[in-house]
């Protein structure tokens, strides 16, 4: 009502105008939602199609369980014009039933109407719809000669009267078929025999729920079923509101009511306190049928089925399909509608067994997604995809490459005087910085052995600035050293790192836990400037210097120096990089710079929880042409006297997942 307020405000018109457009809108609408066929079969003339409306709005209401329709009721008049009763529960929204009804016969029946308020009252016969707006209809002559039409039917010349008519009619013959056929198509008028050719037994079983009441209410008659289902309709002379109420239309049980809505479906259901005790906790029965009026006997007839649905309401009132006619359509309804629940359920399983192949499917697509990842964490991504697609991966030369090599100083000592998980949660703490800071400067992962560290640059992927992308990682790596805790001293540990360019032969090695590893003589060298170098220094080979002298970085001459297996070298010492300001170089931003003392201190407390594991030994990495490789050359003593070493759950790092093993000399 506010919206038509508003609507009234702005067009500048009273809210009937607006409440008749919505009628003619609302029409329209419903023929474009699928409701046009069903309208149209409703009746076939106006009169017709407002008195089945109901049975329209109560079909309707078995999908839409809370829709509160309207009631319509119809009276012909003598002058062709009727008067349309509306009912509704809404009160103010009746001058939307002339826009309906107006479009209805101006669409289906080509006849133009007008309506108009004749009463408007407050409804005393009816337990709902209490607004009770009276509508006088009238149209132009042709929809007068339809509604009219039963009038008009007159007897024809051409059909015999007197007793030969109806002789004829019970005993049909060519000649007769051909007098009257002319009479079928013009109207109809029924004939009816001089007695019922019915005895009431068979009347009784034939319809199984129908009740016979006169004037006060007082049952004369009932069908067989219906006497088992409420036994005190087999006591005579009891009134028929004792034993059942209305339930639609909603008005009051008394004979002149229902005479005046006796066009309308009329549902009875019984009542729970006249049931026998042993049936009140069943669902109540619901009957629905017409009533007819038997003018001679001023008896009403209320022939009726059971208003059931599915097997499981049958079941529910502990009854049959055998209690149904078998000419009751009740029947079908229930096994066709039991035959659509179980295709019902069956789309439904449907839809629960797609939504959790989605789900599983989702759910197969985020681990696919982590074993990717994990994959590429350990191999480089096109290697990867070639095991994937099942294809060799060849080994490939790279005449230009970065190796750095980084181990803990005094990493043996602090072994022996820690706890495992003490030095576990150290080189994880370590690790995860290292890792971080690979994907800051894209350099590539090859392994880690213990406290040993080997990242690549320009493999596998040839980059022209391999050297300076290793150079800036070692310096981030010293500066992210500070920040992990010696558990022996308190204080932060020490480092060494090695690095050397040159040529490399880089291939995958193994079937089982497959590992993409570099051969060659760099390999050895960078290991050596490693294995030489100082606590906190970065050792350049001089192949390094050559590349970095011109880029931009600070480089200390160390001088000569003997190299196992190498005699003597001149190397150096990588100090800083004069372009690149240490956050640059640890790939933060100012604001995490300001945060990062703190964020260094919660990564410092991210510890795992470790697992027992097989006792072993981490010594120097030792270089035989290819990677360096852990001593695990123990003495029967050390490994009797050694407690069980741990190993974290969480991998030391996500970039590249390696087992350490530590031992507590």
């Amino acid at each position: 009502m506010q919206l038509v307020a508003a609507a009234c405000k702005l067009l500048d018109v009273k809210p009937e105008v607006v409440l008749r457009q919505f009628g003619e809108y609302f029409f329209d609408f419903c023929k474009r939602s699928g409701y046009d066929h069903m309208l149209r079969t409703l009746g076939g003339n106006l009169f017709e199609f407002i008195e089945n409306l109901d049975a329209l709005h109560s079909y309707l209401a078995l999908s839409y369980k809370e829709m509160n329709a309207p009631s319509f009721r119809a009276e012909r008049n003598g002058d062709g014009t009727m008067f349309l009763h509306y009912y509704s529960d809404r009160r103010g929204l009746c001058q939307i039933v002339p826009g309906i009804i107006e479009a209805v016969a101006k669409d289906f029946f080509n006849s133009e109407i007008t309506m108009e308020i004749v009463n408007q009252i407050e409804e005393l016969e009816r337990t709902g719809k209490k607004e009770h707006v009276v509508f006088l209809v009238t149209q132009k002559p042709t929809f007068s000669n339809v509604m009219c039409s039963n009038k008009l039917s007159q007897t024809p010349p051409c059909l015999p009267k007197g007793p030969r008519r109806n002789a004829m009619h019970w005993n049909p013959n060519k000649e007769m078929f051909t007098s009257i056929i002319g009479k079928l198509l013009r109207g109809f008028e029924p004939v009816y025999p001089k007695n019922l050719c019915i005895d009431l037994k068979t009347f009784c079983n034939a319809f199984p729920f129908h009740i016979v009441f006169d004037k006060e209410l007082m049952v004369r008659q009932a069908g067989v079923n219906v006497q088992k289902i409420v036994p005190g309709l087999q006591t005579m002379s009891i009134h028929l509101d004792q034993y059942f109420s209305i339930v639609h239309p909603e008005v009051t049980f008394t004979i002149s009511s229902i005479r005046k809505f006796i066009n309308s479906h009329f549902v009875l259901q019984t009542r729970r306190d006249m049931m026998p005790e042993a049936w009140r906790d069943r669902p109540m029965l619901e009957l629905r049928g017409q009533m007819l009026w038997m003018e001679s006997l001023q008896c009403m007839l209320y022939q009726a089925s059971p208003l059931l649905r599915s097997l499981h309401e049958l079941e529910e009132r502990s009854m049959h399909i055998s209690d149904i006619a078998p000419h009751d359509v009740t029947r079908d309804l229930i096994l066709l509608n039991q035959q659509r629940l179980a295709e019902m359920e069956l789309s439904n399983q449907l839809e629960r067994k797609k939504e959790e192949l989605r789900h599983l499917s989702q759910h197969l697509e985020e681990e696919r997604t982590k074993t990717e990842n994990l994959l590429y964490a350990m191999l480089p991504k096109h290697v990867a995809n070639q095991l994937k697609e099942g294809k060799r991966v060849e080994a490939g030369e790279f005449k230009e490459c970065t190796i750095l090599f980084s181990d803990v100083v005094t990493f043996t000592n602090i072994c022996s005087e820690c706890e495992p998980i003490q030095i576990v949660n150290m080189l994880n703490s370590m690790y995860l910085k290292f890792d971080r800071l690979t994907t800051v400067h894209t350099v590539y992962k090859v392994e880690t052995i213990g406290d040993a560290y080997m990242v690549v640059g320009g493999v596998p992927i040839p980059v022209s600035s391999h050297a300076e992308r290793v150079a800036n990682f070692a310096l981030g790596m010293v500066i992210a050293a500070r920040e992990v805790i010696n558990p022996i001293t308190g204080g932060p540990i020490q480092i060494r790192v090695g690095v050397h360019s040159g040529p490399v032969l880089a291939g995958v090695v193994g079937e089982k836990m497959p590992r993409y590893c570099l051969f060659g003589d760099t390999v050895n060298t960078a290991s050596r400037m490693e294995s030489h170098g100082l606590p906190n220094k970065i050792h350049l080979s001089p192949s390094v210097y050559l590349v970095l002298k011109d880029k931009g970085f600070m480089i200390q001459e160390r001088g000569e120096i003997d190299v196992k297996g190498k005699g003597r070298m001149s190397t150096y010492f990588l100090e800083g990089n004069l372009t690149a300001t240490e956050h640059e170089i640890m790939g933060r931003s100012v604001k995490e710079a300001d945060s990062g003392r703190a964020s260094v201190q919660s990564a410092r407390d991210c510890n795992t929880e470790a697992a027992l594991y097989r006792p072993g030994k981490q010594g120097s990495p030792s270089v035989e042409g290819g990677l360096p490789k852990p001593d695990h050359q123990l003495t029967r003593a050390t490994l009797s006297q050694s407690p069980t070493p741990i190993e974290a759950e969480a991998p030391h790092s996500t970039k590249h997942i390696r087992t350490s093993f530590c031992v507590v000399l």
